[in-house]
C-alpha cells in the first residue's frame, strides 16, 4: 500500500508540474515533461522521506522476503573484522567515518584547529 501511496503523490506532482510548464509557460511538450519529472524528483526526494522509505519497504519485502540484510557479503566481512578487533583489543579505535589523519582528539574539540 505504502509502495501505491508513494507512486499516487510522484504521479499527481509529475501532473501538476507538466501542466504548469505546459500551459502556463507554453514550453514543447517534451521540455514540459522532463521539466515536470525533474520537479516532482524533487519535490518527493525533499519532502516525502517517510513515504520514500515505507515504498522501499514494500517493494523489499516483495521481491526478498528473507533476506536479512541489504549489505554486501564483503561489507558484512568488514564489519565483523572490525567487531573482533575491538572485542580483542578494547583500546584499539576504529572509526571509519572519520576524515583521513584524524586523531580521536581532533574529533573530540569541533571547531579547533
Amino acid at each position: 500500500m505504502a509502495f501505491f501511496k508513494y507512486s499516487l503523490i510522484r504521479g499527481v506532482l509529475f501532473l501538476a508540474f507538466f501542466i504548469v510548464a505546459y500551459k502556463a509557460l507554453d514550453i514543447s511538450p517534451l521540455t514540459a515533461a522532463l521539466v515536470a519529472a525533474l520537479c516532482a524528483f524533487l519535490i518527493s526526494y525533499l519532502f516525502f522521506r517517510k513515504q520514500r522509505s515505507g515504498a522501499t519497504a514494500d517493494v523489499a519485502k516483495t521481491f526478498a522476503p528473507n533476506a536479512e540484510t541489504s549489505q554486501s557479503a564483503g561489507a558484512v566481512a568488514d564489519a565483523d573484522a572490525e567487531d573482533a578487533l575491538i572485542d580483542e583489543n578494547p583500546d584499539v579505535w576504529v572509526d571509519a567515518d572519520r576524515k583521513p589523519g584524524a586523531t580521536k582528539l581532533d574529533l573530540d574539540k569541533p571547531g579547533e584547529a
